[in-house]
């Protein structure tokens, strides 16, 4: 085999080392376009869909600080509440880390676009903000000494496994 033969195979193997995706397809619409068949995503993605309200908070010419508004006000509540933990104010540093978090889950219902706030569909982002933020507050207000809030069941429950 020649060299010339040679780099013409070795441009023939690299065509066919090359993959060509199409969607399932049907006939022409009516506008002459085709049209997928299947509600089947591709079998490869080449891109990741935006979760819902994950545009921009602010217009798009607006700095950038500004246009991702929701996450910084979160974040934000969340290093001064672990600033007043370091600093030996615990609960209402914990308090406030979960206030936060709750605001985030209030902010994702009510705002239609949040920016990085939105991770994934708003449904889950809300329960999960929501779930975290309250366990947060919830384990604040129970923390020692002197609790705020005391729950019976879990003083029993402790005494039986643990005592």
């Amino acid at each position: 085999m020649s060299g010339a033969e040679a780099a013409d195979g070795a441009s023939d193997g690299a065509e066919q080392d090359e993959v060509t995706v199409r969607d399932a397809i049907s006939a022409p619409d009516a506008q002459g376009e085709p049209r997928r068949t299947t509600r089947r995503f591709p079998l490869f993605t080449r891109d990741t869909a935006r979760p819902e309200g994950g545009g921009r908070a602010a217009p798009g010419d607006a700095p950038a600080p500004a246009r991702q508004w929701p996450i910084l006000t979160v974040l934000s509540a969340v290093a001064l509440g672990l600033l007043l933990t370091a600093l030996d104010v615990f609960r209402v540093g914990t308090i406030l880390i979960g206030a936060a978090l709750l605001a985030g889950a209030v902010m994702r219902w009510m705002l239609p676009s949040v920016g990085m706030l939105a991770v994934r569909s708003r449904f889950t982002d809300m329960v999960t903000y929501s779930v975290l933020g309250g366990a947060i507050v919830v384990l604040a207000l129970m923390a020692q000494p002197n609790p705020v809030l005391e729950i019976p069941f879990l003083d029993d429950t402790l005494h039986f496994t643990v005592r």
